[in-house]
């Protein structure tokens, strides 16, 4: 699993825009600048509908008070869902990512296999990311939901 000090592996994820899809690489999201970076099992289930997402656009405008850049929401999806996930929460102020085949989530080594519920999703995690290194990781237990919370975050940003 990454942790904290490393650089983030070479990545791409996409993005459904009004200009079409969108291939982002590392250089793209990251790159000079400072990033909250949350994952989620799965668009539209529950505790990432209710809590984890709303809590993120709630707080989006503290966040970013603090010298974040931007806010990037991924989960293990195609853009399409992403994009719609976005728009039923009304989070313009957060990046909706897809991690569509989850090789971003594997290569950081936080996936986990959910079987019959969706196969391969990404465990619960928030990271702070500093041009490209992680300054900090945020990883929750199974079926836990604390240190990975809007709030959790905003208080180890400086």
């Amino acid at each position: 699993m990454i942790s904290q000090g490393q650089v983030l592996p070479a990545i791409s994820l996409t993005q459904l825009t009004d200009d079409g899809m969108q291939t982002l690489t590392n250089d793209d999201l990251f790159a000079g600048k400072k990033v909250v970076l949350f994952a989620v099992p799965g668009a539209f289930t529950p505790t990432c509908s209710n809590a984890h997402l709303p809590e993120f656009i709630t707080l989006a405008d503290k966040i970013k008070a603090k010298g974040v850049d931007a806010i990037y929401c991924v989960s293990v999806n195609d853009a399409f869902v992403m994009k719609a996930w976005g728009e039923a929460h009304n989070a313009e102020h957060i990046e909706m990512l897809a991690d569509g085949d989850a090789s971003f989530t594997k290569e950081l080594g936080l996936d986990k296999d959910t079987a019959g519920f969706g196969g391969v999703r990404s465990t619960r995690y928030a990271m702070i990311v500093d041009d490209q290194t992680v300054t900090g990781l945020f990883v929750e237990q199974d079926k836990e939901f604390v240190v990975s919370r809007a709030e959790a975050v905003l208080e180890k940003l400086l």
